[in-house]
C-alpha cells in the first residue's frame, strides 16, 4: 500500500536526508513538497528541494514556495548548523525544474480536499505553512489521515534555548495553533510528535556512511574522520553517496564542535520513517501546548498526560525507538536507490 504524503520542510541537512529516504521508499507517494523558511531562507529551501529531486531522478513532484517568515516573530535561520546553503558541504547543481504556481498553504488545502482521509502530512520544519492552511480550511485536521511532526522537547534539553527545540522555537505561534486544531480526534488520528527525546537517540556515525556507500557499490570506501581537515570532501564514485556524505560531514563537525561527539542526530529522517510506519515509535498520548509568553521559556512544548488542564488530547508523543533497526532500514533504502540510479 502506498502512503500519499504532503512533505513540509526547511531543507536543511537532516530534511535533505528525510527527502532521500522518502524518494527511496516505494510506498511513499509524495504529492507535494512545501518549502518554509527555517534552517535557511525559503528561496534557498526551495532550491535545495528541487536539486535533491534532480539528483534522485525523481518524477515531476510539485515543489511549492511557502512562508517567508513566521506568523509573528522575526525569522531565525541557522546556517552555522546546516551550512550557508542548508546542505552542509554538499554542492548541488542549480535545478531547472519550475516551482509550482500555487503556494504551500494552498497546496495543503487543495490536496486534502481532493483526497479526504487519505493523505499523511509530514512536517520537518516550522509549522508556519500548516498553520496558515488551517486558517484557510479549519477542517484540515479532519481531512488529513494523519500528521507527523518533527518538533518539541518534553523530558529532554532543548537545542535552541535550554528548553525549546528548533522547529517549534522558530514559530511558536504556528505550533500552538496547529496543536490546538487537532484536539479531540480519535487516538489513531492524533498527530505524532517526534521530539528531541527520541530523535537525539537516533545518532548517525561515520560507520553508517561507510555502510551506505558499500550498499550503493560506491568506491573508494567512504571514510569520515574527526581528524580530517574542514576542507575534506568525498571522492565517492556514486553522486548520491558523495553529496550525502558531504552534507552529513558538516553536521558531524557541528556536533563535534559543540561537544556532542563526531556524530549527527537524524531528527527528520526518523520522522519520515514514522510517517510511513508509525509502529516503529513507542508513543503516549497527551495534550500538548506551547509557551508563548515566558521570558525564559518561549517556544517550550509542554505535555499534559494526566488531564490536569481538563482539555482533550491533541497529540501522540513518540518517546522511544530502535535506532539500530532504523539505520538498517535507511541504509538499505537510500543505498539501494543510489545503486539503482548510478550503477
Amino acid at each position: 500500500m502506498t502512503v500519499p504524503l504532503i512533505v513540509d520542510v526547511d531543507t536543511g541537512i537532516d530534511d535533505s536526508l528525510a527527502l532521500l529516504y522518502l524518494l527511496s521508499s516505494p510506498e511513499a507517494e509524495i504529492l507535494s513538497i512545501a518549502s518554509t523558511a527555517g534552517n535557511v531562507p525559503v528561496n534557498q529551501v526551495a532550491a535545495n528541494n528541487l536539486a535533491w529531486l534532480d539528483l534522485c531522478g525523481a518524477t515531476d513532484i510539485e515543489v511549492t514556495l511557502g512562508a517567508q517568515k513566521p506568523l509573528v516573530a522575526p525569522l531565525m535561520t541557522t546556517e552555522e548548523t546546516h551550512g550557508p546553503q542548508g546542505i552542509g558541504h554538499a554542492e548541488l547543481p542549480l535545478s531547472t525544474r519550475p516551482l509550482s504556481d500555487r503556494d504551500a498553504a494552498t497546496a495543503w488545502v487543495e490536496i486534502v480536499r481532493e483526497r479526504p482521509g487519505e493523505v499523511t502530512g509530514l512536517v520537518t520544519g516550522p509549522l508556519t505553512n500548516l498553520a496558515t492552511a488551517i486558517r484557510v480550511e479549519p477542517e484540515l485536521p479532519r481531512l488529513l489521515k494523519r500528521l507527523v511532526v518533527m518538533g518539541g522537547a518534553f523530558h529532554h534539553p532543548g537545542n535552541t534555548t535550554p528548553t525549546s527545540e528548533w522547529n517549534i522555537a522558530v514559530d511558536p505561534e504556528a505550533a500552538a495553533e496547529v496543536f490546538a486544531a487537532f484536539a479531540g480526534l480519535p487516538e489513531n488520528r492524533l498527530p505524532i510528535l517526534c521530539p528531541l527525546d527520541v530523535t537525539e537517540t537516533v545518532e548517525m556515525f561515520p560507520e553508517h556512511i561507510a555502510r551506505l556507500a558499500e550498499r550503493a557499490g560506491s568506491t573508494p570506501r567512504e571514510v569520515l574522520s574527526e581528524d580530517d581537515a574542514s576542507t575534506t570532501r568525498s571522492s565517492a564514485s556514486n553522486p548520491v553517496v558523495r553529496h550525502f556524505s558531504d552534507a552529513v560531514r558538516f553536521y558531524f563537525e557541528f556536533h563535534r564542535d559543540h561537544d556532542q561527539g563526531f556524530l549527527a542526530h537524524m531528527h527528520d529522517p526518523f520522522a519520515a520513517a514514522v510517517a510511513l510506519d508509525p509502529s516503529i515509535a513507542v508513543q503516549r498520548t497527551a495534550t500538548v501546548d506551547v509557551e508563548l509568553d515566558g521570558k525564559l521559556t518561549r517556544g517550550t512544548t509542554v505535555a499534559d498526560y494526566r488531564g490536569m488542564w481538563g482539555r482533550e488530547h491533541n497529540a501522540s508523543i513518540a518517546y522511544a525507538t530502535d535506532p539500530s533497526a532504523f539505520f538498517d532500514d535507511l541504509i538499505e533504502r537510500v543505498g539501494g536507490l543510489a545503486a539503482r540510479l548510478y550503477p
